[in-house]
């Protein structure tokens, strides 16, 4: 077992942001993402121009339209009282003229819209990279404070928030004010009598949309966290749906998840039902001013003479007002998304906790770049706690000389791969030093302290791939025989060529497709192809039967030759050849020997070792 603390397990599944998030500094992380923007500033101008006159010759459009009418109209007169004709060289005209603007319209349209996506997705990609080099970047004790779906939620829903509201409101945002203001001075141009009468229904609309909103949204926020707590569910039992099973746990887990997804339904039709009453509510109060403007326009028209072109238009332009209006009300509602999305993104980005690498790190490679080391390893009075306060590791010294084999013992919860975790500075000490050939780890790059060891941990972690590539990942650039090599080192060449597909198998998502003993083989056969200076093995032979096990044995005697080796192991008799055991209790070296050299003391170790078999004899 690791030592490592465990994290309680939150309910529910990773969830992005929630609608009617806000961000707690809205403007702050406003003016970040726009600093963020700056190296698209040219690309935003070309968006906000081709934005601007897509909407400014769709305004137009009507206007020119209701001239043709109005020609008509005249003509039609005309006609009748036989004092001239239609003038369809003058209608001609003004609809080719009509044609070209909407082309013109549609054309910058689409030109923004390109390039829009072009800027989004490009965001998009440089957000996930510098989240991926933090992640790198960042202590595991940062990952022990925070949820894996809290961090995953980051990468994926928060920054596909900003990237899908960044596409909707950069360009929407500019058009929307630009069509109120544009139609509204197009209205005014026609009749201001008829524009008063058309704004009084105005404030009508925004309350009924801001009453609407508000309702909804508790709603909204319901759904999210209910949703998030259904696909939780679903995950946790798919992933133990085999133990699951073994305890007749179906019926609790369908009771849990009916009560779930009846929450999930009664949250859900609400707040698609009272957002889906808001085009309804809106379209009615927009109905009515678009009846008063016909009745006042034919009565302006009767009296006052005013062109029946100019009606129609203003009529289209009744109609087109109140959709820029509830879009502005929506992209401000987008806008807080994006702001709580982007601050998040940005929270985790200038997290304060990663430890950098020394700025004048000590080298260990050669001229080559090949690491140049022997295997010294030195502990001295290393302190270490998972939490500042509870140290669990006092003390602790020791000297390995390179090519030992090293042997590391004790009752779960001892620390025994905490240290080697410390070695590989998977978390800073507390107190003390470590030092390899010589030199304090804190000096050297991880990059190049990490390349040094190869590890084979008691949790065989297998990525979704052929078996080919899994034992390639120890050493990416290696060829395909000196993987098949690495594996018949590792004794497992010829369990990989009984299977149908040999190498090229693909391994599953949850590695289900192989036993946990095969899993295990191939991470040691990914371990020989790394061919490191320092090995560990951490119970590296608990999931394997005793003829595997006694193989493997072979093969690593074989592998630690002329290397430093650290074996972390629970069954002592698989290490009583190592060249040294360091015994632990409770975070202290408590004994040093060889194998021999500790039973004849009949101390700790002796009774370790002697209870293994007296649990084996019962």
């Amino acid at each position: 077992m690791s030592e490592r603390r465990q994290q309680p397990r939150q309910h529910g599944g990773p969830r992005g942001m929630m609608a009617g998030d806000k961000a707690k500094n809205f403007k702050g992380t406003v003016a970040k993402l726009i600093r963020y923007l700056k190296p698209y500033y040219v690309q935003i101008l070309f968006i906000l121009i081709f934005a601007v006159g897509s909407t400014v010759f769709s305004i137009i459009g009507p206007k020119i339209l209701g001239s043709a009418t109005t020609k008509l109209a005249e003509g039609l007169v005309a006609k009748y009282t036989n004092t001239g004709g239609i003038d369809f060289d003058a209608i001609k005209k003004i609809l080719l003229t009509l044609l070209a603007i909407y082309v013109a319209s549609a054309v910058f349209n689409y030109l923004q819209g390109w390039i829009m996506a072009g800027v989004t997705q490009s965001v998009t990609y440089h957000l996930r990279e510098e989240i991926s080099q933090k992640i790198n970047r960042l202590p595991l004790k940062y990952f022990d404070k925070q949820t894996h779906g809290e961090v995953l939620s980051r990468v994926t829903n928060d920054v596909d928030t900003v990237s899908q509201s960044l596409n909707q409101a950069v360009h929407q945002v500019f058009t929307s004010v630009i069509s109120i203001l544009g139609i509204l001075y197009m209205m005014l141009s026609i009749s201001w009598k008829l524009t008063l009468m058309a704004l009084i229904v105005v404030p009508l609309s925004g309350m009924a949309a801001a009453f609407v909103v508000s309702h909804s949204q508790k709603y909204f926020k319901a759904q999210q966290a209910t949703l998030g707590n259904v696909n939780g569910h679903i995950e946790e039992m798919y992933g133990g749906h085999i133990v699951m099973k073994a305890f007749n746990g179906e019926e609790r887990s369908i009771s849990e998840f009916n009560e779930l997804n009846q929450k999930l339904y009664e949250s859900a039709w609400k707040a698609q039902f009272i957002s889906g009453t808001m085009q309804p509510i809106t379209s009615f109060i927009g109905n009515l001013g678009y009846v008063g403007c016909c009745v006042l326009g034919g009565y302006l028209a009767v009296h006052e003479g005013l062109a029946i072109g100019d009606i129609q238009a203003f009529i289209s332009y009744v109609r087109n007002f109140n959709q820029p209006i509830t879009q502005t009300a929506q992209i401000m509602n987008v806008l807080q998304s994006t702001a709580a999305a982007a601050e998040r993104v940005f929270e985790f980005l200038e997290e304060a906790e990663e430890v950098p690498d020394d700025p004048n790190p000590l080298s260990i490679r050669d001229e080559n770049g090949a690491l140049k080391l022997k295997g010294n390893v030195t502990f001295e009075d290393v302190r270490f706690g998972y939490d500042p306060d509870n140290i669990i590791i006092h003390q602790f010294n020791a000297y390995i000389r390179y090519g030992s084999t090293v042997a590391i013992v004790g009752p779960t919860g001892a620390g025994k791969t905490t240290m080697v975790k410390l070695l590989m500075r998977f978390y800073d000490l507390n107190g003390g030093h470590i030092y390899v050939d010589g030199k304090d780890i804190t000096r050297l790059k991880r990059h190049d302290l990490r390349d040094a060891f190869g590890m084979v941990l008691q949790d065989a972690w297998l990525h979704s791939g052929t078996i080919m590539d899994n034992i390639r990942y120890g050493r990416t650039d290696a060829t395909d025989e000196e993987v098949i090599a690495a594996a018949d080192a590792a004794y497992v060449d010829h369990f990989i060529r009984t299977l149908e597909d040999g190498y090229q198998t693909v391994i599953n998502e949850e590695s289900t497709n192989i036993s946990q003993g095969q899993k295990q083989l191939l991470t040691i056969a990914r371990a020989f192809l790394s061919n490191p200076k320092i090995l560990i093995l951490d119970e590296a032979t608990s999931s394997v039967d005793t003829r595997t096990e006694v193989l493997i044995q072979k093969g690593m005697e074989n592998l630690m030759k002329g290397r430093t080796s650290f074996i972390i192991a629970h069954r002592l008799s698989t290490i009583r050849n190592a060249d040294m055991i360091l015994v632990m209790d409770h975070g202290d070296i408590v004994e040093i020997g060889t194998h021999q050299e500790l039973l004849d003391k009949n101390g700790f170790y002796a009774q370790l070792y002697n209870s293994q078999f007296e649990e084996a004899a019962a």
